[in-house]
């Protein structure tokens, strides 16, 4: 009896202590999305079907009422858990967020409880100073017609823009914090961020102007220091650059990882407990060795809030120390997850607002969708009905005398309709927004033979894509390209409605103004003359889609040889 008192006061000792010294040991639950880009409403996606993993299921998925949501049921199951964002929130939106200048995404976001975000390269599409209105608020955006008609005020968002590697060319100073600390349960979790360092070659100019974008990996890396003397617990990287993997993206620790964000996490400080990814829009859940050779995990969801990134931490906050760490995609299935009331009320007033233009016929298809899926040449359907559409609308000497029509793929951001099925085959002004939602402005220009065939070229040597950027082009125009030569000799065979190109030859090309200023690397459309402005490239769009019924054009425009 005496040793069992003695047991009972020591064990009321120990607890005593614990309770003063507070618990060792706390566990956090990270959510992240990223390339949300404005989508509020659910889209189709496509998922392993269970039964038979060889093929796949469409689901609607995403949309703020279903992530919201997820986010309940996780902060029931775990109360210390945080949200955060991997980078292009706004931007390349569908017509009831962009129309709005993106305030009903801020507003959700906001309500979703949502920390902080990395920027992505897309929230630089309206300039630097609009990317600090959506940060502390207000209605003096350079686009009035949009702004402030969500609400006639604009509060801001609550979460903290992010990044380490963007700076000021005059004062060599960072413009936005580097990281942000966040305590949860007890435990600081610092979330320390960069956006690919290529971002000036996939945002038109003036978005960018007066910035400069750093190395990621030396940006993260300096940032380290102040954050461990702050008495961070854990380190997360917020990385807006990706890759891709064949494994499918509830394949746990892939291996199988490739991309410019393998080079980016091997070198990362090795404090860093795992990498949450954007940009490249492709689920994988996948292990990289540090600089100290360790595994660690390198995440990314699908866009559109269709996947969630989750970690599932356990921290020691005496040791400042991640104990385990385990990773997940979450499939935001909207036809199974609960909804959020707050996130239906955003979603209906975002509609009532924009659905008078979103709902406006624009045109009857001859098929259900035409996709914006490229075959192996780098060619889609879709894509050459825009350019085929980008040439009707320049092909009038007054508007430019136009003879082919050339269109970045990143600017096609959806299939047309996006959803399926679509039996009555009618698209609407909404669909069509939705595919092209920037509101570039067509451009014509003037480029010899010898000059189109550089562009060309340069679809092979952009190092911000991680892949090749194969333009879409115009009917009556063919070429070949051959994987096994090097840069710079790949592109021949260049015709032009039968005949050859000839190199000395001047041809007037219609592109957008994103293309006439070098974006996505295409720096040679910038040796151009004779540029004259047009029709934004929605509005050619929807005239071409009215003018009669669109079927999806066979693909041959584009050959690609090895």
């Amino acid at each position: 009896m005496k040793t069992n008192l003695m047991l009972i006061g020591a064990a009321l000792t120990l607890s005593s202590c614990s309770l003063l010294s507070g618990p060792a040991q706390t566990s956090v639950t990270i959510i992240g999305v990223n390339d949300f880009h404005g989508n509020i409403l659910p889209t189709s996606f496509r998922v392993p079907d269970p039964a038979d993993r060889t093929k796949t299921l469409t689901v609607q998925a995403g949309g703020i009422e279903s992530i919201g949501g997820v986010l309940t049921e996780a902060r029931k199951a775990n109360p210390n858990t945080v949200f955060v964002g991997v980078g292009d929130m706004t931007g390349a939106s569908p017509l009831i967020s962009g129309l709005l200048r993106d305030e009903p995404s801020i507003d959700a976001l906001n309500k979703l409880g949502m920390a902080v975000n990395v920027v992505g390269n897309h929230e630089f599409d309206y300039g630097f100073a609009e990317l600090q209105r959506y940060q502390k608020g207000g209605c003096n955006s350079n686009d009035a017609a949009k702004a402030c008609k969500y609400n006639n005020t604009f509060a801001g968002a609550n979460f903290t823009y992010i990044a380490a590697n963007v700076v000021d060319e005059k004062t060599g100073k960072t413009v936005l914090p580097a990281y942000k600390m966040i305590t949860v349960g007890g435990a600081k979790i610092a979330f320390v961020g960069a956006v690919l360092k290529e971002t000036p070659t996939v945002v038109t100019p003036a978005g960018v102007a007066g910035l400069r974008f750093e190395d990621e990996v030396a940006s993260i890396n300096a940032a380290i220091p102040a954050i461990k003397r702050a008495g961070a617990d854990a380190i997360i990287a917020l990385v807006h650059q990706g890759g891709a993997s064949p494994d499918a993206f509830d394949i746990v620790d892939c291996k199988t990882l490739t991309g410019p964000i393998v080079d980016i996490a091997k070198k990362l400080d090795s404090s860093i407990s795992a990498v949450m990814t954007g940009h490249t829009h492709r689920g994988y859940n996948c292990l990289v060795p540090g600089p100290d050779g360790v595994n660690r995990t390198v995440i990314q969801g699908d866009a559109y809030g269709h996947l969630l990134q989750r970690l599932d931490l356990t921290i020691d906050t005496r040791a400042n120390k991640v104990l385990a760490l385990k990773s997940s995609n979450v499939v935001v299935n909207a036809a199974t997850t609960p909804k959020d009331a707050a996130m239906t009320a955003i979603v209906q007033k975002a509609k009532t607002l924009t659905d008078p233009l979103a709902q406006q016929p624009v045109g009857t298809l001859g098929v259900e969708q035409i996709t914006r899926v490229q075959n192996t040449a780098g060619e889609s359907a879709l894509g050459n009905v825009i350019a085929d559409s980008q040439l009707a609308a320049t092909r009038a000497a007054d508007k430019g005398g136009a003879v082919l029509a050339l269109m970045n793929p990143g600017g096609i951001r959806a299939d047309l309709p996006v959803n399926v099925p679509n039996p009555d085959k009618k698209v609407t002004y909404g669909d069509a927004f939705t595919v092209q939602p920037f509101g570039n402005i067509l451009s014509v220009l003037t480029l010899t033979g010898a000059q189109l065939k550089a562009v060309l070229e340069q679809q092979f040597d952009n190092p911000a894509a991680g892949q090749n950027r194969i333009l879409q082009v115009s009917q009556g125009f063919t070429y070949t390209w051959d994987n096994s030569k090097p840069k710079g000799e790949k592109v021949s065979a260049l015709v032009l409605n039968g005949t050859p190109i000839d190199p000395a030859a001047n041809y007037r090309i219609a592109v957008n103004n994103f293309l006439a200023d070098g974006g996505d690397g295409f720096t040679t459309f910038r040796q151009g003359k004779d540029l004259i402005g047009g029709d934004l490239d929605i509005d050619a769009f929807r005239t071409y889609l009215q003018s009669s019924t669109i079927s999806a054009p066979a693909v041959g425009r584009i050959t690609r040889l090895n």
